[in-house]
């Protein structure tokens, strides 16, 4: 049960995990963003 609870208990951890996925998040939407107007200028 200790193996379930470290990951609990570091949320400095989960806090970077999240960040990081926060910023790939906003990466991949720019990026699709980007494609959608280079292709209507087409």
């Amino acid at each position: 049960m200790k193996s379930f609870l470290i990951p609990l208990a570091d949320w400095s951890n989960g806090i970077i995990m999240i960040a990081v996925f926060a910023f790939v998040v906003i990466a991949l939407v720019a990026t699709l963003v980007s494609f959608m107007n280079s292709g209507k200028r087409k």
